[in-house]
């Protein structure tokens, strides 16, 4: 008898339930709830080991280690998040609200600095205003060796590396908060005796608080996440601390410890993002038109354009300008075989990932429209969490049980055969995939369910009234109409695989060097100008969904 006929109180229910519908196991199902034993696997195998703690490595941790990452971590996400809020919000409201020359440039322009990896942002500065760079040396040879420049290698110099980075995300969705006001929300203000200044701080940025708060929540992950930069300027947080326990002390155990400690401050700040995530609500208040803004006059119209500039300056057009004066320079010794492997490897796995990774979230896209539901939702919700993982987080967790199923399978191998075996699985391009897959699936997830949404129930309801099963749906109607949602999404994680730095790194195959180990590498020397040439590469690659992006987002 089929489950749906069975009398109410003998249904399957409960988590099987989950699992069937219409009497037979759900495909679509099961293969959401594998995403989520993916995604499970890394983030219990580093949380266990806070269970199970090596007491002299941990002791040792406390004592010489943990209060400074603690508080390292701590003063440099504070510090981005507020530096980053406040640019990025003043920045949005210039270019929505008012009007000044170089309005229409500057409100796509300063998404740019989006395309530039926060580490080569930060080398860039270090090269340029160290000791030995050419801007202190150039101050000391005009007003004399006394003059000297705050030491860029110090938090500060993270700080300003990270804001000038990462401000384009509350850019962006503060963009969007004070858009959907328009000028009205100001009008109001006046006509109750506020001034310019006190509407938009009484009026104007509560409404848009929501949006600001969430863009300053990404800033934070981001920050917590950022490995390449505070290894550039040389200030350890918990995720150099996991790096350097891992290659220096030799020691998984240390970095496991490290990197579950890591998921609770990551955890703080994802609980706050979905606190502010519901009380976003979207207010059809009109949008700003050309006639509509504030028209600047006098100084401060100069004053807004000179303040857009010059951020577009230091966080894009100078680091940009640096990069290919340093790459014309060594391009005649480091272009060789060599380089052209670097490149010939970052192009196969961010290809190989983002291929793997679109064709998953597709999936997963598709199993919530086919089997919708609070248990599906929350399933998907859980599989897309890896984003808010840090890669160095990721490569522990991806490791460790990896490392277990490899001497397992050499002690087997011993047992059975009476021969020695190598690592099957370990340093291979199958572990870099797996935790590409876990780290990257939301990116691709957002714009595929997007693109989904725009089809409507009754296209469905006509494909099966002509007999179409739902791979032949999904085939023949819905892949053909989510050809953008695809295309977008590769490319978003195409690009974010070819930056990707500590999981390509610390998962990498022995000698499988790519663009961003590269620049690892010769950061870590102090060869800033032979880091250049692979971060230019990386530059053209992040130009193109930045450009889909303010294109999107100005339609």
């Amino acid at each position: 008898m089929p489950a749906h006929a069975l009398p109410e109180s003998k249904a399957p229910s409960g988590a099987f339930a989950f699992f069937r519908a219409r009497g037979r196991l759900s495909t679509w199902r099961i293969f959401t709830f594998t995403l989520c034993v993916l995604v499970a696997i890394p983030l219990l195998v580093v949380a266990s080991s806070v269970l199970h703690p090596d007491r002299e490595t941990w002791q040792h941790l406390v004592d010489n280690v943990l209060p400074e990452l603690v508080r390292h971590t701590l003063y440099l996400t504070l510090g981005v998040s507020v530096a980053a809020g406040a640019l990025g919000t003043g920045l949005a409201w210039l270019t929505t609200v008012c009007e000044f020359p170089g309005r229409r440039f500057f409100s796509w322009s300063l998404m740019l600095p989006l395309a530039l990896p926060a580490y080569v942002t930060g080398f860039v500065l270090v090269g340029l205003l160290d000791f030995t760079g050419p801007l202190a040396t150039s101050l000391r040879q005009w007003f004399g060796p006394e003059v000297r420049l705050p030491p860029i290698r110090s938090g500060g110099g993270a700080a300003l590396a990270l804001t000038l980075a990462l401000y384009p995300y509350v850019y962006l969705l503060a963009r969007h908060a004070f858009l959907s006001q328009g000028k009205r929300a100001l009008e109001v203000g006046q006509s109750l005796g506020l001034s310019r200044r006190q509407g938009f701080l009484r009026i104007a940025l509560p409404m848009a608080r929501p949006w600001i708060a969430g863009g300053v929540v990404l800033v934070a992950m981001e920050t917590l996440a950022d490995f390449g930069t505070v290894a550039v300027f040389n200030y350890d947080t918990f995720t150099t601390g996991i790096y350097k326990a891992w290659y220096s002390l030799f020691s998984l155990p240390a970095a496991a410890q490290l990197a579950s400690l890591l998921i609770l401050f990551v955890f703080v700040v994802l609980l706050l993002e979905q606190r502010l995530r519901t009380r976003m609500r979207y207010t059809p208040a009109g949008r700003s038109s050309e006639r509509e803004r504030l028209v600047l006059t006098g100084f401060g119209r100069l004053a807004a354009t000179f303040f857009c500039g010059a951020v577009l300056t230091v966080a894009f057009l100078v680091p940009v300008g640096q990069l290919l004066w340093w790459a014309l320079g060594v391009a005649a010794q480091d272009l060789d075989a060599r380089y052209w492997a670097y490149l010939g490897r970052s192009l196969l796995l961010a290809g190989m990932a983002a291929t793997l990774i679109a064709a998953t979230a597709l999936g997963l896209a598709y199993a919530r429209r086919q089997q919708p539901g609070a248990f599906t939702d929350a399933m998907v919700r859980f599989a897309t969490l890896g984003y808010a993982l840090p890669g160095a987080v990721l490569a522990i967790g991806i490791y460790l049980p990896i490392a277990w199923f490899d001497r397992l399978y050499i002690a087997l191998m011993g047992e059975l055969f009476g021969r020695e075996a190598g690592p099957l699985l370990a340093g291979t391009l199958l572990a870099m995939l797996s935790a590409y897959l876990v780290r990257f699936l939301a990116v691709a997830h957002e714009p595929l369910a997007a693109a989904l949404q725009r089809i409507t129930p009754s296209m469905d309801e006509a494909g099966r009234s002509l007999g179409l099963t739902s791979r032949q749906l999904l085939t023949r109607v819905h892949l053909p109409l989510l050809k953008g949602g695809v295309v977008t999404a590769m490319i978003l994680v195409f690009v974010d695989v070819m930056k990707e730095m500590p999981i390509t790194l610390m998962t990498r195959p022995f000698g499988w060097d790519t663009l961003a180990t590269r620049i690892f590498e010769m950061t870590s020397e102090g060869e800033w100008e032979r880091a250049a040439l692979p971060a230019v590469a990386l530059l053209v690659a992040g130009l193109v969904p930045v450009i889909l992006l303010t294109r999107q987002t100005e339609r």
